[in-house]
């Protein structure tokens, strides 16, 4: 039994109660009519109606009915709220940018100006939708500072806490954008990662200013001990001392610490701790409702921006949804600790279709040598062979050990894909997803069962139903489809975002996956995710077909040709093994 809780505003009263059938049947007596909201979950009764009867309005029924529901022991007490629409939460534009950006890439308009934004606050949440480019923005904030620190206070070194599937990803950003080697935290240098900063080059500056790591590793590398008590406090956590050599932290994901029940989130919340520089980076920075960013902010030292957890709560986490006062906090979010630009504000900006891969950890590492170690074997073989019948009979088993090892790396993938599923369709968006494999696609059908899928296996009135639930129906986000069958004809611009986590052999087969959402009727710049496994034929796969994309592939791509250029590839990938 909860609560009745009734919200004044100028024109009405809104109502919210536990349902209970005498209730609703009750609330609808009120003369006015009142209206159900479902979007809100709310009752509304309208202050203004010539169905009231002279001596009694709005305010009597409604206090009457509340009344009567807690002496009825349907609610337990009466929580009244304002809100006041005479207040005009206006969010400012952003700042301009100024000076050097530092990056060998030059950013968009909108990034230098989430840039300028960080560099005001210092400690903030970079909340833009997913896909504007979060990582450059943050990675552009902490170069500017430690180039210019005598402005803003020295950057570096930096840590970067994010998700396991990611780390191999910012190191190839930071390296990609501006320059920096950054160095992956691992057991190998688990006892002497220090020493990397401590290096220094001819210039002065450090040879290794960024650290990366993940969040389950993060009692290992940066927590001594901890004691033994009943509930888990910062005071409880001793910290490894060298967490004092970071003078920025970037928490990306930053939702994954949302929870301050969770080991995870104090230990961040520990190692950020007095930090002039902390960089969250999440595109869904509310996942439940607003009680997800209080420990958000505790470890941006936020919090007391907002009066404390108390005020916070009282303030912006009542009623039954925990999410009151909402254009007031976004407003004050705004101003203190927040940003975030959707796709379709900065859409001038960007370009109608982007490509980016992501680096990721397979997880049958072991599997996958043993296969590549076989592959080169029989590449040995195929070198040496001296009868041009014989080496033909061999290029069609190298091209089969070549599928194999494309197999095994994709299966490898499923973990790291599934995370950036979760954080794609949590967010609240709509996401296509390519494979290959049956096994692959069973894997992630079984990961998001609520996903529909286009696949050979599906007859034709199972892949027209699954289409047109996924462009129609709200609640659909995810669509899992294979080449085949679901790599061209169909229209799919219900969603601006297309992954795969395996690839064809050639570009245009790529081209046409990706153009299922970048078609006419799409409003939003498309990008697309391909997922690499790290140390895989699958980079330098990537790269080739990228270099093609400029060939009709469909003109010259005849089967033979195409095997015999990917046993051409096979063999300049292997080259100093062979």
């Amino acid at each position: 039994m909860k609560p009745i809780y009734i919200t004044e505003t100028p024109n009405t009263f809104r109502l919210s109660f536990e349902y209970n059938k005498e209730l609703v049947t009750t609330i609808k007596r009120v003369p006015s009519g009142p209206r159900w909201d479902a979007q809100e979950k709310e009752w509304i009764v309208k202050k203004e109606s010539i169905c009231y009867p002279p001596g009694r309005d709005a305010r009597w029924y409604v206090e009457a009915f509340a009344q009567w529901a807690v002496a009825k022991h349907f609610c337990t007490n009466i929580s009244r709220r304002s809100e006041s629409h005479d207040v005009v939460y206006e969010i400012p534009p952003m700042k301009n940018f100024t000076g050097e950006h530092y990056m060998l890439l030059n950013p968009y308009e909108y990034q230098l100006e989430g840039v300028r934004y960080a560099l005001d606050h210092k400690r903030c949440i970079f909340g833009d939708q997913p896909g504007l480019g979060k990582t450059l923005q943050a990675i552009c904030s902490v170069v500017k500072a430690h180039k210019e620190a005598a402005v803003y206070g020295d950057s570096f070194p930096v840590l970067v806490i994010c998700p396991a599937a990611l780390k191999v990803n910012w190191q190839r950003e930071f390296k990609k954008f501006a320059g920096i080697n950054a160095v992956i935290l691992d057991d190998k240098n688990r006892d002497s990662w220090h020493r990397f900063y401590e290096l220094r080059r001819g210039d002065g500056d450090p040879y290794a200013p960024v650290f990366i790591t993940n969040y389950e590793s993060l009692k290992k590398f940066f927590v001594s001990d901890v004691k033994d008590h009943a509930r888990m406090t910062l005071r409880s956590i001793v910290f490894d001392e060298r967490i004092k050599l970071f003078k920025s932290i970037i928490i990306d994901e930053s939702h994954k610490c949302k929870s301050s029940k969770t080991q995870q989130s104090k230990y961040v919340e520990g190692i950020c701790k007095g930090k002039k520089w902390v960089f969250a980076l999440t595109g869904t920075p509310v996942v439940n409702n607003n009680t997800d960013l209080i420990q958000q902010l505790k470890i941006l030292g936020r919090l007391d921006d907002f009066g404390g957890y108390k005020q916070f709560v009282g303030r912006y986490c009542d009623g039954p949804k925990q999410s009151s006062n909402l254009r007031e906090l976004n407003y004050r979010l705004w101003m203190c600790c927040f940003f975030r630009r959707e796709k379709a504000k900065v859409l001038t900006q960007l370009p109608d279709k982007m490509r980016q891969y992501i680096t990721c950890d397979i997880t049958n590492r072991k599997e996958y040598d043993d296969a590549e170690n076989d592959v080169i074997k029989y590449l040995r073989q195929y070198k040496n062979a001296s009868d041009d019948r014989v080496a033909r009979a061999m290029r069609g088993q190298v091209m089969v050990k070549m599928g194999i090892l494309k197999q095994i790396a994709a299966r490898g993938k499923i973990k790291a894909v599934s995370e950036f599923i979760h954080d794609v369709i949590d967010g609240g968006e709509k996401l296509i997803m390519f494979a290959y494999l049956k096994e692959v696609v069973e894997a992630l059908k079984k990961e998001f069962p609520d996903a529909v899928t286009v696949t050979g296996s599906d007859d034709i009135k199972a892949k027209q139903n699954a289409v047109d639930r996924f462009q129609n129906d709200p609640e659909c986000k995810l669509i899992i489809l294979n080449y085949k069958s679901g790599g061209t004809g169909l229209t799919l611009t219900a969603a601006s975002r297309v992954g795969f986590i395996e690839f064809p052999w050639t570009y245009s087969d790529c081209e046409q996956a990706e153009d299922r959402a970048h078609r006419n009727g799409q409003k939003n710049a498309v990008n697309c995710y391909y997922f690499l496994g790290d140390k895989t034929i699958d980079r330098y796969m990537y790269n080739v077909i990228q270099t093609k994309k400029d060939i009709a592939n469909e003109v010259t791509g005849t089967t033979t040709q195409i095997e015999e250029d990917m046993l051409n590839i096979t063999m300049n990938l292997f080259q100093d093994r062979i």
